[in-house]
């Protein structure tokens, strides 16, 4: 059985962007979800509200933009700069939770607080082909974050982290043959 793809659902109020993530959100959805919230950023916002009720299942590579994307708020400055995560399943308050990264993610279960019809753009994510290195540069931008936040992360993830900057070497490599390394 195939989980269906990842789409999210955006609408913007004056202060406020509120995402509605559905699907299977995985490392093929990170980099168009990477590109619609630096778009975001750079549009000034700074109050992310995540609704994650369709959400049926998260990978760590979504989770690691999630958190960076919260990292990033808490280091703003800014006092009202968040990222709330709104309704999660279960399944994703237990890889939030497995990781360590809670504090960098106000979870809310309150159906109330995500708008009963998000009226905004769908977009489904990762439905064009991605760039292999894009894809590679995403997912250890993301593992990056959630080891250098939880120690536990750390192990979990360094042989990943590992095989992905090699990945990403390779593919450099092939693309530009003289800055190889054979001596």
């Amino acid at each position: 059985m195939s989980l269906p793809k990842a789409k999210v659902l955006v609408m913007v109020t004056d202060r406020d962007v509120w995402l509605r993530v559905s699907g299977h959100a995985k490392f093929t959805a990170a980099p168009d979800f990477k590109s619609l919230v630096q778009g975001l950023l750079q549009k000034g916002y700074r109050r992310f509200h995540v609704d994650l009720s369709e959400c049926i299942l998260m990978d760590s590579t979504f989770l690691g933009l999630l958190c960076r994307l919260g990292v990033q708020m808490l280091q703003s400055g800014d006092s009202e700069a968040c990222v709330r995560v709104l309704n999660p399943s279960p399944r994703v308050v237990e890889l939030i939770e497995g990781m360590g990264v809670r504090d960098y993610l106000q979870v809310v279960q309150d159906a109330k607080l995500a708008p009963g019809r998000l009226q905004g753009t769908e977009t489904v994510l990762g439905a064009a082909p991605t760039d292999r290195e894009v894809l590679a540069r995403t997912s250890l931008e993301a593992h990056e974050t959630l080891m250098s936040l939880s120690p536990e992360n750390l192990a979990r993830f360094k042989d990943v982290a590992r095989f992905l900057a090699e990945d990403l070497q390779r593919l450099a490599n092939a693309r530009n043959p003289s800055s190889g390394s054979n001596g």
